[in-house]
């Protein structure tokens, strides 16, 4: 059986750079609502999302 590859496919979500949300910042306010999050890259490269 042959493997489905991923490689050419079109994301059928919305994708975003999270470098790019934080304009190198390392941290971003992203609003939902009346609710204000916290969107921080970390040293290790990982996302933490916080309220």
């Amino acid at each position: 059986m042959a493997q489905e590859t991923r490689q050419n496919t079109v994301p059928t979500h919305p994708t975003y750079d999270a470098e790019a949300l934080t304009k190198g910042g390392g941290q971003a306010q992203i609003v939902l609502g009346e609710q204000v999050y916290t969107l921080r890259i970390t040293r290790q490269g990982k996302l933490i999302l916080t309220k």
